[in-house]
């Protein structure tokens, strides 16, 4: 996205295998301005293609050319986004780049600032991205932070567009917790857009209380960086993003990237003086959530309004403690059942009954 608005190109093409294997690999599209294509014009290339337009002829097709200091320009950008004269240095970090696209750039942008860099995952194959590695494995990174003793832990997917963090512990720094961290951050500097954070309805409880706490608004979307994009432009804010660790910083870029989230993140925790672990612990407390999937005959996309009794029972027996989530899957005949409450087993018991009342109506 940043180098199709910085090269004037009217389309910008990223061949990935986003957070999935290799065999899922595919291609993402970003128009002149930067942002992802919109739906509708997905649908109108999808449209043109199954017309079987015919192909442009020699005389008047383009001609490729090599861009050899785009990752330098990429890197570059990235960190004047730190505050001037701003570095890393002495924070020990454990990159691991998911054998995917940011493979190279994200070590030497550390390494730049002045990290001590230990990088993992930068073997891409063709076949082994996100192979027991990157952000849909923090597991991988943990041990490696554990193993050298490092203050933090880095974890991409394919494409560097979610992140995922551990602290020096080896435990799991989510995107709820990274998008809190960021957000109170941005506050105390008076750099928060509206005072106002947008995230998706999978977004833990805890978040949503911690940031009331913190005087934080709250605006709420379906599953789906799109959705927060759309949200981020529609209200003029400046930090949104999902549990997945895919967050988007609108005053520096256009879509998420994990590469810029990690330089927000390691840069709080340079400035703090303080451990990932602490800073975590004290943005916010995550209620236990259980999410349970249940197949369907066929897709019930009402699903939320056609048990709503029974939410509005489960709801009023939770209070302000819990929240209960009923939506069906985009993709597949799944409704899901998301339920939070205090403790683990109450939200498994809770979930559990509501995903029995689907099953016994809708499967």
């Amino acid at each position: 996205g940043l180098l199709t608005t910085s090269m004037r190109a009217d389309l910008g093409i990223m061949i990935s295998a986003s957070h999935n294997p290799h065999r899922d690999n595919g291609i993402k599209f970003f128009g002149p301005d930067g942002f992802k294509l919109s739906d509708e014009a997905e649908a109108e290339i999808e449209a043109l293609v199954e017309a079987t337009v015919e192909p442009a002829q020699a005389a008047n097709i383009g001609r490729a050319k090599r861009i050899d200091d785009g990752r330098f320009r990429y890197a570059e950008r990235l960190k004047s986004t730190l505050r001037s004269g701003q570095r890393l240095d002495g924070l020990k970090v454990v990159i691991d780049c998911a054998n995917g696209a940011a493979h190279r750039v994200a070590p030497e942008v550390l390494w730049e600032l002045g990290a001590e860099v230990i990088p993992v995952g930068t073997t891409p194959n063709g076949y082994n991205i996100n192979d027991g590695c990157g952000a849909t494995h923090p597991e991988f990174v943990a041990a490696k932070v554990v193993e050298h003793g490092a203050d933090v832990g880095i974890a991409l997917d394919g494409d560097a567009d979610r992140l995922i963090a551990v602290d020096h512990r080896g435990k799991v720094v989510d995107g709820d917790h990274i998008i809190a961290i960021c957000a109170a951050d941005l506050r105390r500097r008076g750099q928060l857009s509206n005072d106002t954070v947008v995230v998706t309805v999978m977004t833990n409880l805890g978040f949503r209380l911690a940031m009331a706490d913190a005087g934080i608004e709250v605006v709420t979307t379906g599953v789906g960086d799109r959705y927060v994009l759309e949200a981020l432009n529609a209200g003029g804010h400046s930090l949104g993003g999902e549990q997945s660790g895919h967050v988007i910083f609108s005053d520096h870029a256009t879509t998420g990237d994990g590469l810029l989230t990690a330089l927000a993140l390691l840069d709080i925790v340079h400035r703090s003086d303080r451990s990932l672990a602490d800073i975590a612990d004290d943005a916010m407390t995550s209620l236990p959530q259980v999410l349970v999937n249940v197949r369907v005959g066929e897709r019930v996309p009402d699903i939320a309004a056609r048990m709503a009794a029974e939410v509005a029972e489960v709801e009023a027996a939770l209070g302000d403690t819990g929240r209960v989530l009923l939506r069906a899957s985009g993709t597949e005949p799944l409704i899901r059942v998301m339920v939070e409450a205090p403790t683990a087993e109450q939200a498994q018991t809770t979930a559990n009954r509501l995903a029995d009342i689907a099953r016994a109506r809708f499967a």
